[in-house]
Order: structure tokens, then C-alpha cells, then sequence
């Protein structure tokens, strides 16, 4: 059994906030800079252009990609020789939260009460809390600051079982045709397939954590996610709306074994500023 004191779980997830909203990865920076050179559209490549200046201007200046600092979305992969001491594990990282989100001058967008009085909380918690129990006597805290545009355009469906393959990419096609320009593309779309309709929810979002382009290690998944970036950049948004080739920079598919009368089915969006972060402690 190996210790990990709450106290060093709020400080890493205050710096996770802090620089997953501030620091474009570089997967997806590469990704950007690889569309822009096979852009055709001026209007597309002038987008693109500035989404690559705000990327450095932020990285510079040390301040926020976006003025949506979003939703503090985390997942835990918790080890089960891990014990938390010092505390509890779920108010450590709402701590790290409220001083990351004070401390980096980010943006506190949660409210109480969401249909109706919407009093801001003032320190954007409560965190959005993922655990998985895995092997081993490491803790891994992933950090996900999710804007609302991108995620408002959330869809679940269930689908028929004899919809299949087809029905699938009806779907997350018409999703993206909807969505338009409201989740700001370039988009990372993540799709769900399988299991039920609270745990494809989140296999979507948990798509949108894998490298960007890296395919699934299954190659049937992997095909699908290949014919279903081409057929979404076939759709003409383009960045920001303004038409060309690049409305989604990438496409990750991420399946579980299903009842044998369900086909479920989400897709969780991720706009240009895809931002995440990580580390084991």
C-alpha cells in the first residue's frame, strides 16, 4: 500500500487547471499546422492562421487560449494499493480547483441551481469526477477544462441494433451538420459505441483524451473513424464556419460490448482548443 497525501493531489491538480488552459498540446498544434498546409480555401487558412497566433500569444503571455476556462472535468485512473491520506479524495481536487482557477486568474463559470436562479459557486467548482479502480499504487489525474460551446452540441442517440454501421455514421454525420459553427472547428469529435446510454456518454469524452489522430488499435474501429473524418470534412464548415476542408482535425471511436437490443450511440465535441493535461503521481 503506498500513501499519497491530499495536500499534494490539490497542488497537482491546481497546476493541471492552471497550464491545460493556457498550453495548446502539441499533438494538436501539429494537427492545426498540418491542415493549414492542406487548406485550400483563404478564408479557411486565414482562420487557422489566427488560431495558431492565439496559441502562441497565450503561450507567451501566460494567459488563457480562450476566455472559457470551462467546466473542471477530471478523470482518475486510482491505483488499488493507493491510499489518500490527509483527507478525502474528491474534496483534495475540488480544492485544486478553487486555487487553481483563483491563482491563475481563469474564468469561474459553474453555477448552483442551473434552471433556475444560476448563482455563479465564484471558484468553478464542483469538478466533474471520473474514477476508474486499475492496478497498481499510482494515482493518474487527467485535467479537462470543457468549454460550454463544444459541449452544448453533445448528442446521445440509441439506436436500433439493425442501424448498424450505416446508422452510426448517419448519426454523428447529422451531429456535426447541426452543430455547425457553435463548437468552434476545427473539432475533435469523440464518439461513444456500446455499453449503456450514461457509460457511452463517457467513453465519448473519454475519446477526446487520446492523441490527436492516433487511431484506435482495433482496425475496424479505425477504419470507421477514418471514412467518418472524411465524410465530416466533406460537410464544408470549415474553421470557425467559414468553410474549406477543415471542420474536424480528428475523429476518435472508442467501443464497449452492448445489450444484444441496444445500440448506443454519443458524440461529445472538443473545439479547437483542445485542451487537457496529466500526470502520475
Amino acid at each position: 500500500m503506498r500513501d499519497i497525501k491530499c495536500k499534494r493531489i490539490t497542488k497537482a491538480v491546481s497546476r493541471l487547471f492552471q497550464e491545460a488552459c493556457v498550453y495548446l498540446p502539441e499533438d494538436v498544434l501539429t494537427a492545426i499546422k498540418q491542415a493549414r498546409k492542406n487548406e485550400e480555401s483563404p478564408a479557411a487558412k486565414d482562420v487557422l492562421d489566427r488560431i495558431l497566433e492565439n496559441a502562441e500569444i497565450a503561450r507567451k503571455e501566460k494567459i488563457p487560449l480562450c476566455q472559457d476556462t470551462g467546466t473542471a472535468v477530471v478523470f482518475l485512473e486510482l491505483g488499488q494499493e493507493v491510499h489518500i491520506t490527509g483527507g478525502d479524495l474528491y474534496s483534495a481536487i475540488d480544492e485544486g480547483v478553487r486555487q487553481g482557477y483563483e491563482e491563475g486568474y481563469l474564468r469561474k463559470s459553474m453555477v448552483r441551481q442551473p434552471y433556475s436562479a444560476r448563482v455563479n459557486t465564484e471558484d468553478n467548482t464542483p469538478a466533474i469526477i471520473y474514477t476508474d479502480i486499475v492496478p497498481g499504487d499510482k494515482l493518474k489525474i487527467t485535467a479537462m477544462p470543457k468549454g460550454a460551446g463544444a459541449e452544448n452540441m453533445t448528442r446521445l442517440t440509441m439506436l436500433l441494433p439493425a442501424s448498424g454501421r450505416q446508422g452510426i455514421i448517419d448519426f454523428v454525420v447529422k451531429t456535426i451538420d447541426e452543430a455547425g459553427s457553435n463548437a468552434c472547428p476545427p473539432l475533435i469529435v469523440g464518439v461513444g459505441i456500446g455499453g449503456t446510454a450514461e457509460r457511452t456518454l463517457i467513453l465519448a469524452k473519454k475519446a477526446l483524451l487520446r492523441g490527436v489522430g492516433k487511431p484506435n488499435p482495433d482496425a475496424e474501429v479505425a477504419e470507421l473513424e477514418r471514412e467518418l473524418l472524411k465524410r465530416i470534412n466533406n460537410l464544408g464548415i470549415g474553421p470557425m464556419g467559414y468553410g474549406g476542408r477543415t471542420t474536424a482535425l480528428a475523429v476518435h471511436i472508442e467501443v464497449l460490448p452492448a445489450h444484444i437490443a441496444s445500440l448506443p450511440v454519443a458524440v461529445n465535441l472538443q473545439c479547437h482548443s483542445a485542451r487537457h493535461k496529466e500526470v502520475v503521481l
